[in-house]
C-alpha cells in the first residue's frame, strides 16, 4: 500500500514545515487537493502556492483538481510541478480534451469520481490513465467518514484494469484511518490518501508505518 498524506489536513501556516515532515515520515506521495469553492463547496489554494512548495520535496505532488473547468488550468499545475493531475469526469470540461492537455505536458493523468458516479464513466479513459481515483467520502471537505460501499467500484475498476493488461493504479480518498484501511486493501487499492491519520498524530512516521502495516 501506497500512503498519500493530504495536506489539507495539515497545518498551513507550516505548510512547508508539515510537507518536509511526512516526507521523512515515510509518505509515498503528497497529495494536493485544489478546490474552487465551485465544483465544492470549499476553497483551499492554486498553483501559485504548489509551485511555491514544489522544491521542500522530490516525492510526486498528487495534484486532485476539484474544480469546475480544470482544462483551463492544466498548464498552470504542470508548470507548478504536479507530477499526477487527476481531475473529475462530473467537471465541465470535455475529459478527452483535458487528458490529451494533461498528457501534452508529460504529466501523469488520473480521473476521479464522486460517490454518486458509477465507475463505468471512467472506463472509456482508462487505457490511458496513470490512476483512478474513487473518492470513498463527499469531495469538499477533509474528517469525513469512510464510505465501505464503495468498495466495489474499486473491484470493479482492477478487474478491469487486469482484464485490459493495463499497469493504471487505483486509489481512494476520504476516511482512510487505522478501521478503514485494511478494507480499501483488501478490494485491492493501490494507493490511499490519509489526512487527519497522519497529520493528527504527533508521530507522522508511527502513523504512516501503522496504516501500512494494517494492510498486510
Amino acid at each position: 500500500m501506497l500512503i498519500a498524506p493530504s495536506l489539507l489536513s495539515c497545518d498551513f501556516s507550516r505548510f512547508r514545515d508539515e510537507i518536509i515532515r511526512v516526507d521523512e515520515a515515510g509518505a509515498d506521495y503528497m497529495h494536493l487537493d485544489v478546490m474552487d469553492g465551485h465544483f465544492v463547496p470549499n476553497l483551499t489554494f492554486g498553483a501559485p502556492v504548489i509551485k511555491k512548495l514544489r522544491n521542500a520535496t522530490e516525492k510526486p505532488f498528487d495534484v486532485h483538481l476539484m474544480i469546475s473547468e480544470p482544462h483551463r488550468y492544466i498548464g498552470d499545475f504542470a508548470d507548478a510541478g504536479a507530477d499526477i493531475i487527476s481531475f473529475h469526469v462530473e467537471c465541465d470540461s470535455d475529459v478527452d480534451s483535458t487528458l490529451k492537455l494533461i498528457e501534452e505536458r508529460g504529466v501523469k493523468p488520473a480521473l476521479a469520481i464522486k460517490p454518486n458516479t458509477p465507475p463505468e464513466a471512467i472506463l472509456p479513459y482508462l487505457d490511458r490513465l496513470y490512476m483512478a481515483l474513487v473518492m470513498t467520502v463527499e469531495p469538499g471537505f477533509g474528517g469525513q467518514s469512510f464510505m465501505p460501499d464503495m468498495m466495489p467500484k474499486v473491484e470493479f475498476l482492477k478487474n478491469e484494469i487486469e482484464k485490459r493488461g493495463l499497469s493504471t493504479l487505483v486509489e481512494v480518498d476520504g476516511g482512510i484511518a487505522k478501521d478503514t484501511i485494511a478494507t480499501a486493501a483488501k478490494a485491492g487499492v493501490d494507493i490511499c490518501v490519509a489526512g487527519t491519520a497522519v497529520f493528527g498524530e504527533k508521530d507522522a512516521k508511527a502513523a504512516i508505518d501503522t496504516l501500512k502495516a494494517l494492510c498486510e
